[in-house]
């Protein structure tokens, strides 16, 4: 795809957007930048700036926007002017009529002042224009970003379901050593797994997209709504029909508030990860799916514990507050602030560091939610050896629970002609779960061994399937969406 950027004299943000998009398009973008009234040269703190990132400054020259709006010119697929001044003027007619819109950053050459002065205004007009390519590139991929752990996820987790009984019932010593190192009721290793699970998914989460909120402010208020006023009271009720009465007979009963427990946790928290996945999967607008998992997270520091803790009440289950309180501090808060500070560390070296430290660390992160899935069925292999309809019977509600919830939220948004880019992500980010954090929480407050960890678990197993399942839902109905 070609991609033009314009300013009046494209002599620094234009040319910033240029190099950068060039450097992280993965050949999947061409970038070019003009202006109304090129300066003839491009500015030399744009040049030792790209060049301190380590992209590419050859080739960039300051010049008019004629040039591309001749016969012979590279036919454009997306205009995009940096400033307000190019985006008031009248522009040529483009060849190929691309798609324009206007990205309006302060102008850092028109900073006065100190050298250092001037090369913060640089660094500043270039983390903003990183941000949005970063986030364009995202919504026009070409292909899913599906790393090879997350595309065959499902498969890892039923290994792994397999190793663990294998090695809890062939070794179960170091299993059960493992299971004793706990500080405040808190399992150290299952702690530090946990970490190294959330952080990195948590770093992708860029919280000031909350501006973007009022933009979408429709589909964020379906998706909000179903986040936290369906989802988790509707899986409670799920959990009462199916654990509690239709299903009790072929579970265990000592076991059955537990596994309630476990599916009032796993719903009681959205996605923060793989959403990103599925909103690319069916063209969802990026700039949505950033700012409501931001928004989401936000909620979910204030609000995880306060409905987890009314529904584990109404289902007639102790609450453990102060148990409760240290999962949310040690799972939520903490994360939280390490990996904001992680990425604000790693953006000092502008997005491209970024996104390559995000990719580096992914791989960990799936490890870690594998090693515990080994950890949790080493305890719990006996009861699923002697009762293996456990996990078939669990999986019900959990894929019940999934399409009503994004069937609603794609149903609410069509109601009110929100955009398909929008009502995609938006019925995805409605049904998904954090199951990560669900998994650390169900372990903290009842145990290695508990029904409830083993509830979580089998979340994890069906997430990927059925959340690709619904993707193809969304796209298929696309037409029928449109129509309303």
């Amino acid at each position: 795809m070609n991609v033009l950027f314009l300013c009046t004299g494209n002599s620094a943000r234009s040319v910033l957007a240029e190099a950068f998009l060039n450097s992280v398009g993965r050949g999947r973008f061409r970038a070019f930048s003009a202006g109304s009234h090129p300066t003839g040269k491009v500015n030399p703190f744009a040049l030792e700036l790209l060049e301190r990132n380590g992209i590419s400054t050859a080739g960039l020259r300051s010049k008019s926007w004629e040039e591309f709006a001749r016969p012979d010119a590279p036919r454009m697929d997306f205009v995009f002017t940096v400033c307000d001044s190019a985006a008031a003027e009248a522009c040529p007619a483009w060849p190929g009529h691309p798609a324009t819109a206007h990205w309006g950053v302060a102008d850092p050459a028109a900073v006065a002042g100190t050298d250092e002065e001037k090369r913060k205004a640089f660094r500043e007009a270039f983390d903003v224009l990183s941000s949005r390519i970063a986030r364009f590139i995202e919504s026009h991929a070409a292909a899913p970003a599906m790393s090879f752990f997350e595309r065959w996820l499902t498969l890892w987790v039923f290994l792994c379901i397999v190793a663990g009984i294998a090695l809890g019932q062939l070794v179960p010593a170091p299993f059960e050593a493992l299971g004793r190192l706990e500080i405040a009721r808190v399992n150290v290793p299952v702690g530090l797994l946990i970490w190294v699970m959330i952080i990195p998914m948590l770093m992708k989460i860029d919280f000031r997209a909350l501006h973007e909120v009022r933009r979408h402010w429709r589909g964020m208020a379906v998706t909000v709504a179903v986040n936290w006023a369906v989802k988790p009271f509707s899986m409670a009720l799920l959990a009462w029909l199916f654990i509690r009465h239709l299903f009790a007979p072929w579970l265990p009963a000592a076991q059955l508030d537990s596994y309630v427990a476990g599916l009032i946790l796993l719903a009681a928290a959205p996605c923060t990860a793989m959403v990103f996945v599925w909103s690319q999967l069916t063209r969802g607008d990026a700039y949505f799916t950033l700012s409501q998992v931001a928004l989401n997270d936000t909620i979910m520091i204030f609000a995880f514990a306060p409905i987890v803790g009314l529904l584990l009440g109404l289902s007639a289950i102790a609450v453990p507050w102060d148990t409760l309180l240290t999962s949310v501090v040690l799972y939520i808060v903490v994360p939280v602030v390490a990996a904001q500070a992680a990425r604000a560390l790693a953006l000092r070296g502008g997005e491209a560091r970024l996104q390559n430290v995000l990719r580096r660390l992914q791989p960990y992160s799936i490890l870690a939610l594998l090693a515990t899935i080994v950890l949790l069925f080493a305890f719990q292999g006996r009861q699923i050896l002697t009762q293996p309809l456990i996990i078939a019977l669990i999986a019900i509600p959990i894929l019940i629970q999934v399409y009503f919830n994004s069937a609603l939220a794609y149903w609410l948004n069509r109601r009110l002609r929100v955009a398909h880019e929008v009502a995609g992500p938006s019925a995805l980010i409605g049904a998904s779960n954090f199951f990560e954090l669900a998994v650390a929480t169900a372990i903290t407050l009842f145990g290695f061994d508990s029904g409830a960890a083993l509830a979580t678990v089998v979340g994890v197993l069906v997430e990927v399937p059925v959340m690709l399942s619904v993707v193809s839902i969304v796209n298929a109905t696309q037409d029928w969406y449109a129509r309303a």
